[in-house]
């Protein structure tokens, strides 16, 4: 069974607050079936935006940097994944220690 879009946000967003890390909803996608963004921004003029893709050799799910850099680079690639997709969701983390918990157990 899959998870929707907005439960699996609301889930991450509950994660990362447990351990005292911001997190925003920066566009709220499609409820359902929105792909999700994630823009880590460690607050020190870097970011890095992370998306979600299929390992075509396993089959698994996991994210992979999309871009990263300075922040307004990565920004400007969001934006142009935003004119795309109008389903999508954008989440953006802020954490100087850079902590997302993509990899984390549940997240894929």
């Amino acid at each position: 069974m899959k998870l929707t879009a907005e439960i699996w946000v609301s889930a991450y967003l509950t994660r990362l607050r447990l351990i005292e890390v911001p997190a925003f909803v920066v566009q709220r996608g499609d409820a359902t079936a929105g792909a999700v963004l994630v823009k880590l921004n460690t607050l020190d003029g870097q970011a890095r935006c992370y998306q979600r893709s299929f390992d075509l050799m396993t089959g698994d799910r996991k994210w992979m940097v999309l871009a990263e850099g300075a922040e307004a680079d990565v920004d400007a690639s969001v934006a142009k994944q935003r004119s795309f997709d109008p389903d999508l969701w954008v989440i953006e983390v802020e954490d100087r220690e850079g902590r997302h918990l993509l990899d984390e157990p549940g997240l894929a």
